[in-house]
């Protein structure tokens, strides 16, 4: 199950990053974000609740909001700042609304929430939890937010809204996704905490024992400590951002994670990604993250790979007519 001492390292070190009293007994030990995404949902949601998540969106939020009997709502960001929609998340609550996703930075736009744009999102949450007479949770999906860029201040969404759950994988930092280790906290001001303790394990038992390899677990303190070079993969974001910018595609540079959200210089972004992969390029088509009209890269490519990718960018970008 979750082992002591790995909740006591989960616990301190959420402590000394957001500077909140985080308890050890509130820290469930995940098969790595994805499981506790699903344990939080079977957690608090009944058959027909609305759980709202943003678009662009990770590929298995909607998938996962039906496997707990949820009903997904889907709700766009702001298509020229990629920031939250407020009016938008604001018109998509109903009485049946009980959670929202929320992920900062954002897979696939790299878009990192500001404090303030967090605040609005708590106020409206609040009110309308008030006005329903139920709470309105939210899971902020955390998994990137220890991949920063620029020295950009980053707060959690889940320190924002006492009604919340914090997500993490350490499957990112780490570049082990396959490893499977990630938990589900509770911050301190959650109301409901000591009810949702026994409900979260019982999900945990009932989603197929959703618990890390104890062996990961013991590790869990020198984990903590362990990152992949963010300083270099922001040298590599910077390096193909602009030698993409100079080939004449258009992007932004994301604010964290690890991708590169490209506009594709043709309306089908399917076809051009195939274009690039008869270069031996391989990217994922904006279409399959609810971006059509953009491609993702990985950043995770070694300097040899982004150095041999170059040329059948500038191929597959020279044959391309322009937007």
């Amino acid at each position: 199950m979750s082992e002591p001492d790995a909740q006591a390292s989960v616990a301190e070190t959420l402590r000394q990053r957001y500077g909140q009293p985080f308890q050890p007994e509130d820290i469930f030990l995940t098969n790595g974000a994805f499981a506790a995404l699903g344990v939080g949902l079977a957690a608090i949601t009944d058959p027909d609740d609305e759980v709202i998540f943003i678009s662009p969106p990770w590929f298995f939020y909607s998938a996962l909001i039906v496997a707990n009997n949820g009903r997904p709502v889907r709700v766009r960001v702001n298509p020229d700042t990629f920031d939250l929609d407020l009016e938008a998340i604001a018109g998509a609550i109903t009485p049946r609304t009980r959670a929202i996703i929320v992920n900062s930075p954002n897979n696939p736009t790299g878009k990192i929430y500001k404090p303030e744009t967090l605040g609005g999102l708590a106020a409206l949450l609040a009110d309308a939890s008030q006005r329903h007479s139920r709470p309105i949770y939210l899971l902020s999906d955390d998994a990137y937010s220890r991949i920063i860029f620029d020295g950009r201040p980053y707060t959690s969404p889940a320190t924002c809204y006492p009604y919340s759950f914090l997500l993490y994988t350490y499957g990112k930092t780490l570049l082990t996704p396959g490893q499977r280790l990630g938990y589900l906290a509770l911050p301190p001001d959650m109301p409901e905490r000591d009810a949702l303790r026994p409900a979260l394990l019982v999900a945990q038992l009932a989603n197929g024992y959703a618990f890390p390899n104890a062996l990961l677990q013991h590790a869990l303190p020198d984990l903590e400590r362990q990152s992949i070079d963010i300083e270099h993969l922001q040298y590599k974001r910077d390096w193909l951002a602009g030698e993409l910018q100079a080939m004449g595609y258009q992007l932004d540079p994301p604010e964290g994670t690890f991708y590169l959200l490209v506009r594709s210089p043709i309306s089908d972004d399917g076809a051009f990604c195939e274009r690039l992969a008869e270069h031996n390029v391989f990217c994922l088509p904006g279409t399959v993250a609810e971006m059509p009209g953009y491609f993702r890269i990985s950043l995770t490519a070694n300097d040899e790979m982004i150095t041999g990718a170059l040329p059948g960018f500038a191929a597959a970008r020279k044959t391309a007519p322009t937007l």
